[in-house]
């Protein structure tokens, strides 16, 4: 990634997530929202499934909105949802932030 990438990545985080590491708001804007989600979504475990109420749970750690939240991890690709079931998927389906202008 490059300075400049990595600099509004890190202007993003700062601007939407207080010092507890707690999500002020979901942000508006596409590119914005996808550093929150790809954030987040990284704290999850490789190859686990999560039931609705431990994605709900994890996802209410950082903010009270959890049903918006996982319907955006569903929406950008960085979850699966099966049978009630979430599991991460790799990083190389994900929508990429990067690539938007």
């Amino acid at each position: 990634m490059t300075t400049e990438l990595e600099n509004y990545q890190e202007s993003v985080m700062k601007a939407f997530f207080n010092k507890e590491g707690k999500l002020k708001s979901i942000p508006s804007q596409k590119k914005k929202k996808l550093i929150v989600l790809e954030c987040l979504v990284r704290q999850l475990e490789e190859n686990t499934s999560y039931s609705e109420a431990e994605i709900n749970e994890f996802i209410k750690t950082y903010h009270e909105d959890f049903c918006t939240i996982r319907r955006e991890f569903i929406l950008n690709r960085y979850m699966d949802r099966e049978g009630g079931f979430y599991t991460k998927r790799d990083e190389s389906l994900w929508v990429k932030w990067q690539e938007l202008k």
